[in-house]
């Protein structure tokens, strides 16, 4: 009896991956199955297989767990649908979409036909597993402690395209948002003195421009 060998890959994770052998009479349940063997998921949530081009185009819908309107369309059952019904190229590809309410869709292709099984292997089998599948689930208290970390990470000056020098820029405000002054302005004072001692000099210039005339 012939085999089938899939490599199944994450849509959005191009570093997990999963290869799969599988009867050619076992069903597109068997292999929505076993994928999820192999990521270590609860497999039973609404679920579809779409016959695909090359460019992963959905066609042909097969379902798992349908709701009222596949059931109304006349969907057909993964149960129900040997993999061999559906496949007429060698290289044949199903776009495949797990649990509706929080998805994660994949790409379905089949790499070769073996024709012969072996007696002492249980299928389907999954012949090579690469990187972690992503959590099924995130949980409350994942969500929490993500909260919890990203707000003691942040930063507010790095937010705000600062670095640390330029706090200097920033006034010292008191309770009800007033600035609030520190008492001596080390720069002010300098530019009173300069300004003071020249202002200075312009008197005294002044008052020796005088004098000159009084003595013609």
């Amino acid at each position: 009896m012939a085999l089938y060998r899939f490599r199944v890959t994450f849509e959005d994770y191009d570093d997990v991956s999963r290869e799969i052998d599988i009867k050619s009479t076992q069903t597109f349940e068997d292999l929505h199955r076993a994928i999820h063997k192999s990521t270590g998921y609860n497999a039973e949530y609404p679920s579809s297989f779409y016959v695909s081009n090359d460019q992963w185009i959905k066609g042909e819908e097969v379902t798992f767990l349908p709701n009222q309107r596949r059931i109304d369309r006349g969907v057909a059952l993964m149960e129900k649908v040997k993999l061999s019904s559906r496949i007429d190229d060698p290289h044949q590809k199903f776009y495949y979409t797990f649990n509706f309410d929080r998805p994660f869709d994949f790409h379905v292709e089949l790499m070769k036909i073996i024709l012969d099984e072996n007696p002492n292997i249980t299928y389907p089998n999954i012949v090579k597993s690469t990187g972690d599948a992503p959590r099924q689930f995130v949980t409350v208290a994942d969500a929490a402690t993500a909260a919890t970390a990203d707000e003691s990470d942040f930063d507010f000056l790095n937010e705000m395209g600062m670095n640390h020098d330029d706090t200097d820029d920033f006034s010292e405000v008191d309770e009800t948002g007033e600035a609030v002054s520190s008492g001596h302005d080390d720069n002010e004072s300098d530019e009173e003195d300069e300004f003071g001692s020249e202002f200075s000099d312009d008197e005294n210039y002044e008052d020796e421009r005088s004098s000159s005339r009084d003595d013609y």
